[in-house]
């Protein structure tokens, strides 16, 4: 089995942070890169879209331009997520292949193994999380993700504490989700205006009465990763090749008009690159 990369890189803007989860899973899908747990937070904060979501249905995206929140469509399906900064919000992702880890060549098997490593991140931080079995995924989609939880999704008490989405392209993943430190309520209530984005989920400060920092939660869910795994996360950093591979999704695709209203790539990008994703609800 190959060596595990850590990646703990510095908050960025929405378009960034979707290219950078994008490109160690392009190089993982041409047989190079390292498979790698990534974290990371959003600055300044950004709604990201799943990647079949029109814009337009439930968000108030008026408001959040005035407010100077970031727009993106992710490479991952389900609903939106609005991402705060780091002190309510740390972002994680998994890039791997198929072979990198027993079960990860199926789609739900991979969904519960990673969520077994993110309870047992929680479990390390005192709190109380559980797996949701299978089949839980029911009723129309709403806009905001936390607003249902899907299956192998990560709930304390019957609410949803981290939502995630996964992305399965040839013989690699991308899996990403979202920790829930705390929620600014007033501003959730005002961009999803429709259903109570609240209704449906908890965060780790309601639960302890506090939020744990956000390096304090990495390390914690590093030891959930490594005790998933069997081996440690060795700390690294992107190669030249994924960051000039970045540079690139993010002036071509991230930022693009075409991309972010409608999910349309240029030919060049697209070519042999089709998505193929789950159904799941981040």
């Amino acid at each position: 089995m190959p060596a595990w990369r850590l990646l703990v890189t510095e908050p960025s803007d929405a378009a960034w942070n979707m290219a950078v989860d994008e490109a160690p899973l392009r190089s993982r899908l041409a047989g190079g890169g390292a498979p790698t747990v990534r974290f990371f937070a959003w600055e300044p904060p950004a709604i990201s879209l799943g990647y079949g979501q029109a814009p337009d249905r439930g968000i108030d995206l008026s408001l959040a331009a005035r407010l100077g929140i970031g727009l993106v469509r992710r490479p991952t399906g389900g609903s939106a997520v609005y991402h705060d900064t780091r002190e309510r919000e740390v972002t994680y992702s998994v890039v791997a292949a198929s072979g990198d880890h027993a079960g990860f060549d199926d789609l739900l098997e991979t969904y519960r193994l990673i969520g077994s490593a993110l309870v047992l991140g929680l479990q390390r931080l005192a709190v109380p999380a559980d797996l949701v079995p299978v089949g839980r995924l029911r009723g129309s989609v709403p806009a905001f993700c936390f607003a249902r939880t899907g299956s192998y999704e990560v709930e304390v008490a019957g609410k949803k504490i981290i939502g995630s989405a996964q992305r399965r392209q040839g013989g690699a993943f991308l899996q990403h989700g979202s920790i829930l430190l705390g929620a600014d309520a007033r501003r959730l209530r005002a961009l999803f205006p429709g259903r109570d984005p609240l209704g449906g989920l908890i965060t780790i400060e309601s639960i302890l009465g506090g939020r744990p920092s956000f390096s304090e939660t990495i390390q914690a869910m590093i030891s959930g990763f490594e005790g998933l795994l069997g081996t440690n996360l060795l700390p690294g950093k992107l190669e030249e090749d994924d960051l000039q591979l970045a540079a690139r999704l993010v002036a071509e695709k991230y930022r693009t008009r075409a991309w972010t209203a409608r999910g349309q790539l240029p030919p060049e990008l697209a070519a042999d690159f089709r998505p193929r994703m789950s159904a799941q609800s981040w």
